[in-house]
């Protein structure tokens, strides 16, 4: 399976979608995939947002739990590869990086609150 470099500077803004999930290598055992070292394997689904362009959400895989990751946080990813795969006729693009981590200085955006209203009559 042949790897592909992916210049991050021109997917535009990336934030967590989904913060980082043990991803399972057996769904009837529950088994938690691991990398060559031992270390858990994890999933952080990101939004890619270019300019005037519509959103895609792609998951990435990282070795090892990243920290301080929050939904609709801004992050940066580090060493993103891609790779082209297929088995018998499905066929896909998977990720990997050797870091996911919250942006400095940014935080998730804050949901509305919902205002109460009173309902006497």
């Amino acid at each position: 399976m042949q790897s592909i470099p992916v210049d991050t500077a021109r997917l535009g803004v990336l934030r967590c979608a989904i913060p980082p999930e043990a991803k399972i290598s057996n769904s009837e055992t529950g088994e938690v995939k691991k990398d060559r070292d031992g270390n858990t394997v994890y999933t952080v689904a990101v939004l890619v947002r270019q300019d005037g362009r519509r959103i895609s959400v792609i998951e990435i895989a990282v070795s090892g739990e990243p920290r301080g990751l929050e939904e609709g946080q801004i992050v940066k990813v580090t060493g993103l590869t891609a790779f082209a795969w297929a088995m018998g006729d499905r066929h896909g693009v998977s990720f990997r990086a050797e870091a996911i981590t919250p942006m400095p200085g940014t935080t998730a955006p804050q949901m509305p609150r919902a205002e109460k209203t009173g309902g006497g009559a």
